[in-house]
């Protein structure tokens, strides 16, 4: 497989055609391991999850004799208990979410933050790590806790395929909530447009939100913060008379672009630099995501942030 066709397996608009989240989830990782594998970072390890050295100790039965006669190293396999990293997916729910880009492949933040979660979390199982996930808005509306194994999987991707856009946005609350109910230290992905409220203060929307990570990185997790945004709101490139609706509070304004698009971007500019800042100051990974791109940067975050853990 060249390189276009392993990358069309990334391609959020070729993915939103296929049906059910396990098959999603499949496709995206797959694809991603091959291209790992061709590419200059192939040197991540993705495959220690099925199989570990042997050590002194180990039960004999539990070598695996094909790989010896293959490696001429003792490898024993692993089993579905022995996870090596805890996790949780945090997925913001909120209807900021439904904003989608241009075009008939577009795809929403909302659609686009699944197929990650659920790749993150195939991969995450397949690699014997437990899983978690925790949908959100201004509450936590859905919560698994952190697990391991096939059957957990498959319930982890069934809940992200039944999720739907719910309430109002509240930045601060549910991080707090989330790193009070996980107890073991692990890995926390957020994934989220990171979009404030259009009825409350934006600046100590943001401040809640900052707190919200700390309070997490204070309690000992590793956090990485996928900030998903649609292309129109990374450029403001629209074009003639545009109606612009709050997804939230269905608010509505007709204006054309070009009148505000400077100060769109200013003020978009200004919230991005004191999230980078506040995440660099608290030793948070922030990866920007833009839903019209393939997901291998998330992977590849996600890849060297387990390889710090383990």
């Amino acid at each position: 497989m060249n390189r276009v066709a392993y990358e069309n397996l990334l391609d959020p608009g070729l993915l939103s055609r296929l049906s059910g989240m396990d098959l999603l989830a499949r496709v995206v990782v797959e694809g991603f391991l091959l291209g790992l594998h061709r590419s200059p970072y192939r040197g991540f390890s993705v495959e220690f999850s099925q199989y570990r050295q042997y050590m002194p100790g180990d039960e004999i039965r539990t070598i695996d004799w094909k790989v010896y006669a293959r490696t001429d190293r003792l490898y024993v396999k692993q089993f579905e208990e022995e996870t090596n990293l805890f996790a949780h997916l945090l997925l913001d729910v909120s209807g900021s979410m439904q904003v989608a880009g241009e075009g008939d492949a577009a795809v929403s933040k909302f659609d686009y933050g699944r197929y990650l979660a659920a790749a993150l979390a195939y991969l995450l199982v397949r690699q014997q790590d437990a899983v978690g996930l925790v949908a959100y808005d201004d509450h936590i509306v859905e919560f698994l806790p952190s697990r391991g194994g096939r059957g957990h999987l498959e319930n982890l991707l069934q809940a992200l395929e039944h999720l739907s856009l719910s309430g109002g946005t509240d930045l601060g609350a549910p991080l707090h909530a989330v790193a009070e109910r996980i107890g073991r230290r692990g890995l926390v992905v957020l994934i989220s447009d990171l979009q404030p409220s259009a009825d409350g203060d934006a600046e100590q929307q943001l401040d809640e939100l900052l707190r919200g990570l700390a309070h997490l990185r204070y309690e000992g997790h590793e956090v990485i913060l996928f900030h998903v945004l649609s292309p129109g709101e990374l450029d403001f490139e629209y074009r003639g008379s545009v109606r612009f609706s709050d997804p939230e509070t269905g608010a509505e304004v007709v204006t054309a672009p070009e009148r505000v698009r400077q100060a769109s971007l200013a003020a978009l500019n200004n919230y991005l630099d004191r999230v980078v800042t506040a995440c660099a100051e608290s030793d948070i990974e922030y990866r920007r995501l833009d839903t019209s791109q393939p997901l291998d940067t998330a992977l590849f975050t996600y890849l060297a942030a387990r390889q710090r853990l383990i």
